[in-house]
């Protein structure tokens, strides 16, 4: 970093001047970037050395209605009634959506995305999701749509008679209201004679239906993707496309037309992009064993696939990997749907290629790595045509998703302990290179990454006990703990039970983590 001439960074000129908002990095999408990757790699606060529990901790926290599922988002530097604030956006399942002064944690404004006479809905017989149904997945923020920027959020809810809605809602980031003619009520129909079809076409019925994965924004198009509750039936796999300056539906995709299941939800994780593709692992479901002269399933059905779908005109599966015992998986319930896809940076292998690859675990502890311009698609025999298969490398099921920093993946297998491998010629090493010393119970875990470049590497991660714990450890040997919410005094740092699939939003020097009644915000402890 360039220095002046009394030996203070500028960043620490500016921290001292109060200006570091200027610094700031904005945390707009689930897990980072379009790629899921979970990285902020302009974190110029938080480092190696000061993260520990004598001057790091708990720093306040946001009070709200019900549980954030969602992941916080932050943007810097905006204006509200004539104040500039750093500002997190959070999301209940009581309905309501939430901004907060990322620095102090005052309230800004809140609102309710219910129409007048609704509730949010109840669980639908299913306790994956509570203690009622409202906002569930991750919103997304276009700082450039509408006069103040927009945030766009999914919610579920129900009217005295007993009808169920999920609708999409872009509001104002200054004040909370409803742009664009919003909200939508979100309806689909697509070609089929799979689960719940009539007359030759599949409907979407919003009252079986979850919003989990978080939304993705590409290319103006507010991207959805629907799971079940419980596995209840009548469902299939919609995905679906939304403009965001008119809130039109744009597209519909159903992955499992003429079967049944095949949802999307990837524990929280939003559908990944190289910028022109959606990349989705989907869950158990119908797949067509029988393969047209493409192969493609004969039938159009694509349960428990690792799918690249292409947006060029409409929705459509332009590639996808399967494995060769994808139907008994399917049949015990062991699907891929259950982790995240993340898209790596470019790797040149030992010939000299450059390689574009795609990640991804599911129940079966396997990691499967994809070549996202010739995934492999289906062969019964055998997984030989995907690219690289670890298999049992993760010791238990993926109910997350994995990050990536500096050469290194890192997984956070329910009942085990989180695992780092790293690249070397485009392949990835065949055993984890460290691993943390505490094993992370149901679900797992969905690690986060700060640093500065590629120096200052932290991954931070949720152990989700009844009382959570908040983890930080060396990005270069997750062996060494740099800090957890259990080591100071007195329960200084105890910040209740985070959400289910929770994951922490770093930047700025704070670290936000949604709880069951509140965000609760990290920083360095005494203005330091």
């Amino acid at each position: 970093m360039r220095r002046i001439s009394s030996h203070v960074s500028l960043v620490g000129l500016l921290i001292a001047m109060g200006v570091a908002s200027a610094l700031a990095t904005d945390v707009t999408t689930y897990h980072n970037d379009l790629s899921r990757t979970g990285q902020n790699l302009k974190e110029t606060i938080l480092t190696t050395s000061n993260v520990n529990s004598t001057g790091f901790g708990l720093l306040f926290t946001m009070s709200v209605d019900s549980t954030v599922d969602a992941q916080p988002l932050y943007v810097s530097a905006l204006t509200i009634s004539g104040v500039s604030h750093n500002v997190i956006y959070t999301a209940t399942e009581n309905d309501s959506v939430y901004a907060f002064d990322a620095d102090t944690g005052a309230q800004l404004w809140k609102v309710t995305a219910l129409l007048v006479g609704e509730t949010a809905s109840d669980t639908r017989g299913c306790g994956q999701i509570g203690p009622t149904i409202g906002i569930t997945s991750t919103p997304v923020i276009d700082r450039s749509s509408g006069p103040h920027g927009t945030i766009y959020v999914v919610a579920m809810s129900k009217d005295a008679s007993g009808n169920y809605y999920q609708r999409l809602h872009a509001l104002d980031l200054t004040t909370g209201a409803e742009e664009f003619g919003g909200p939508v009520t979100v309806s689909g129909q697509y070609p089929g004679t799979g689960d719940g079809s009539s007359g030759g076409f599949v409907t979407f019925d919003a009252k079986q239906y979850a919003e989990r994965a978080g939304l993705l924004l590409l290319n103006g198009v507010i991207y959805l993707g629907w799971t079940s509750h419980c596995d209840i039936q009548p469902y299939t796999g919609w995905i679906m496309g939304y403009n965001e300056s008119t809130l039109a539906q744009t597209t519909v995709l159903d992955l499992t037309p003429n079967g049944s299941e095949g949802s999307i939800w990837q524990a929280g994780a939003a559908m990944a992009s190289d910028g022109h593709n959606i990349f989705v692992l989907d869950a158990n479901g119908t797949f067509d064993t029988t393969l047209n002269s493409s192969g493609f399933p004969s039938s159009g059905d694509f349960g428990n696939a690792f799918l690249k779908i292409s947006t060029t005109s409409g929705l459509a599966v332009a590639d996808y990997f399967s494995m060769y015992n994808t139907v008994s998986e399917s049949d015990s319930d062991e699907d891929l749907g259950s982790g995240g896809v993340l898209l790596l940076p470019a790797q040149v292998d030992v010939h000299g290629v450059t390689r574009h690859l795609a990640v991804g675990a599911g129940k079966d502890g396997n990691i499967y790595l994809a070549n996202e311009m010739n995934m492999g698609k289906f062969n019964a025999s055998t997984n030989k045509a995907l690219y690289q298969e670890l298999k049992g490398a993760l010791g238990a099921g993926m109910w997350a998703m994995p990050a990536y920093f500096n050469g290194s993946v890192y997984f956070g297998p329910q009942s085990g302990t989180m695992k780092q491998y790293t690249f070397s010629k485009a392949r990835l090493s065949t055993a984890a290179v460290s691993a943390t010393s505490e094993s992370f119970t149901y679900p797992g875990t969905i690690p986060s990454i700060s640093a500065n470049g590629t120096k200052n590497g932290i991954v931070w991660a949720i152990e989700h006990t009844s009382t959570s714990v908040l983890h930080a450890y060396e990005a270069s040997s997750l062996a060494t703990e740099l800090y957890n919410s259990s080591q100071a005094a007195n329960g200084r740092d105890n910040f209740g039970s985070a959400s289910h699939f929770g994951v922490p939003t770093i930047t700025n020097g704070k670290v936000y983590v949604g709880t069951t009644d509140s965000v609760v915000a990290f920083g360095l402890l005494g203005g330091k």
